[in-house]
């Protein structure tokens, strides 16, 4: 096959085909009449090489046919080739390859779920009866466990537990540990290493490592005395004490950083929001502007010049930024950038798990009656995942929008939302065909969306929306959204147990660990604790206010009156920004004084130019922050106009051929 590759003339090809089997590439070319033309007579050719090199007909060709043409075109000629993979789908569903052959390739270049001596074997344990223990004991474990925690706790045992002591102590056979030498695996244990076995940093969760290897021995003395033939020569001390597995500090300083991390993100929730929103109409209005421009001709965008390439036969739309001569994929960016909001949107509108998010379908719409009133409402079904149950979320109509959006894209205009298979990386498991949502175009085929994409996005969607701290850019996760979701519902007076059924939580404790807010018993004793405080105070310390200090406190909020607003600082404290009133985060602006502002706003732009002509860089740096604030500030003060426009719909005008005569003049 390698001798035939190098020869790709069509010509030749093509008479191939119609000498070797007609009827059956007629067949083929019949069924991908709807394919793109460039990606029909790429996986034609490559059937067409297949038949000459292996002999036979078309339907001949077998699935290590396949597999042994991509592996011979990734050798010979490049990764793009051996990416299109039309020739398989074509062959799958044309009914030439069985039917237990997956429907996407992928799956057949993709290792499927391992055994569970496959996975004990690939860390690699010289001693064999150890091997076999490793063997036996996930073994007996595996039916309490999902793939995924049985793989960590192979990885525990096998890589950094036994494999270890191997490499430090060669020939060791015994679980029994001498004390020197656990002290000194712990002390390895307890940092991230490289390959030179140097230090880099300490290990954030050494003692939930050791929590497994804990369990390993304990469970093989609790079940030696049930079965001591298969487990008793193995049942010895354990070398790690009950004390060096408390994680209590550990979880708490985990608790402190994920909550400061919450309340930091919570208020600039609204700034991202509005930068993935621009960022996303920015994209799309700039494809646009793009395929509406005649190829090679030049175009500006926002103070950009671009000129458009020529388009080829993909499809996706490029152009060539003037000033840089760099070449940029419209089609990718615009579609990033609406994956990124989408994704933000979803997830800040429902709190779910990113592989919650990942395995949403069309048929996660379901229609309930209210049992009160009749009223239909929209719910959304997420499918069992963490703790395997499923459950119910009410669709807002801000998240029926987004999600409409979704749909309509995916659709393309076809009737139906394309059936693709989706790879679990932690089950490692294919699922069936199904209507996801968050899926894509690729090439020739459709694919479901993967969490590392989902990733990609935020992270390019974080350094666009330019939202720092401290001067650091601050970086958004998908699991970030979860905890502001819990954050924000708790804030708003929504009942704990209420919010761990919406977000899937089996336990109150864990809902409780992802908001970011005091317990309420805590709050409760404090409350009790002023009251006792109170009730021993003397009677005369509760006096009625003096006329002065009266007159202070409503002086306070008549001065709190500013010209763009109104300040929201609170009693009792001065003017943080020195009456510096466009840089305050406090100033609540008033729609009516929007005329000031941009009149404000021209003028710092005047000031900037002056300062840059002139030089005063310090300057430039204290109008650039002002002239951000003030910019912040009017966004604020469109949208507030813009939720309060009333429209005009005029009076119905009713006509007597729409309506029905009562038969009297």
């Amino acid at each position: 096959m390698q001798r035939i590759l190098r020869q790709r003339l069509a010509q030749m090809l093509a008479e191939a085909r119609q000498a070797l089997d007609p009827e059956g590439f007629i067949r083929l070319e019949e069924h991908a009449r709807d394919a793109i033309g460039w990606a029909r007579s790429d996986a034609m050719n490559k059937l067409t090489w297949v038949v000459i090199s292996k002999g036979g007909t078309v339907a001949d060709i077998t699935m290590g046919d396949c597999v042994e043409l991509t592996a011979a075109l990734e050798e010979y000629h490049f990764r793009g080739s051996a990416g299109r993979l039309l020739f398989y789908a074509l062959l799958k569903e044309t009914g030439i390859l069985p039917a237990s052959a997956p429907p996407r390739f992928r799956a057949l270049r993709i290792e499927g779920r391992p055994s569970i001596e496959q996975i004990v074997d690939k860390y690699g344990i010289e001693c064999e009866p150890v091997r076999d223990l490793m063997v036996e004991y996930l073994t007996e474990r595996a039916p309490d466990l999902d793939h995924t925690s049985l793989r960590s706790i192979a990885r525990n045992l096998c890589r950094l537990f036994w494999r270890d002591l191997e490499l430090h102590h060669p020939g060791i056979s015994s679980l029994h540990l001498a004390p020197e030498v656990a002290q000194a695996w712990k002390e390895r244990l307890s940092y991230i290493r490289d390959t030179d076995d140097n230090p880099i940093r300490p290990r954030v969760n050494f003692r939930s490592e050791l929590v497994f290897v804990k369990a390993f021995y304990e469970d093989i003395a609790r079940w030696a005395v049930d079965d001591p033939a298969r487990w008793a020569r193995w049942a010895v001390p354990c070398p790690i004490k009950a004390s060096e597995c408390t994680t209590k500090k550990a979880k708490s300083r985990v608790k402190s950083r994920m909550d400061q991390r919450t309340r930091t993100q919570l208020p600039l929730l609204p700034a991202l929001l509005r930068a993935v929103e621009q960022q996303h109409k920015a994209a799309e209005h700039l494809i646009t502007t793009t395929m509406g421009t005649p190829e090679g001709e030049t175009f500006t965008v926002e103070g950009r010049e671009l000129r458009r390439c020529r388009q080829g036969p993909s499809g996706r739309v490029y152009v060539i930024e003037a000033a840089t001569g760099k070449k940029r994929n419209l089609t990718h960016e615009e579609e990033a950038a609406f994956w990124s909001w989408a994704t933000v949107e979803v997830l800040r509108a429902t709190g779910v798990r990113i592989e919650e998010m990942l395995e949403l379908t069309h048929h996660s719409f379901v229609a309930y009656t209210l049992p009160t009133t009749g009223e239909v409402v929209p719910m959304l079904q997420i499918a069992p995942s963490k703790t395997d149950a499923e459950r119910l979320l009410l669709v807002s109509p801000e998240l029926a929008e987004v999600l409409t959006a979704i749909i309509f894209r995916v659709r393309r205009g076809h009737a139906a939302l394309p059936l693709v298979s989706a790879y679990d990386v932690f089950e490692q498991t294919w699922s069936a065909p199904m209507p996801f949502l968050f899926q894509r175009r690729y090439g020739s085929e459709d694919r479901a969306l993967t969490r590392s994409y989902i990733r990609e996005c935020l992270i390019a969607t974080s350094a666009a929306a330019q939202i720092t701290i401290a001067g650091e850019p601050l970086e958004w996760r998908p699991h970030d959204f979860r905890r502001i979701f819990v954050t924000d519902a708790l804030r708003s007076g929504l009942p704990p147990h209420v919010a761990a059924k919406i977000c899937g939580h089996a336990l109150l404790d864990t809902t409780m660990g992802y908001a970011a807010i005091y317990p309420e018993d805590v709050i409760t004793h404090h409350r009790a604790f002023i009251a006792r405080r109170r009730t021993e105070r003397l009677r005369e310390e509760y006096r009625d206010p003096t006329a002065g200090e009266w007159e202070e406190f409503l002086a306070h909020f008549e001065l709190r009156k500013v010209a763009l607003g109104v300040c929201g600082r609170d009693f009792g404290t001065p003017c943080a920004h020195e009456n510096a009133c466009v840089r305050c985060p406090l100033l609540r602006v008033d729609p009516g004084q929007k005329t000031r502002l941009e009149e404000i706003h021209a003028n710092l732009i005047d000031r900037l130019t002056e300062a840059r002509q002139q030089g005063w860089l310090g300057e430039v740096a204290a109008i650039e922050t002002t002239l951000a604030a003030a910019k912040q500030k009017l966004q604020a003060m469109r949208d507030a106009v813009s939720r309060t426009t009333v429209v005009s719909l005029g009076m119905p005008d009713i006509r007597r051929s729409v309506g029905r005569s009562s038969g009297r003049q």
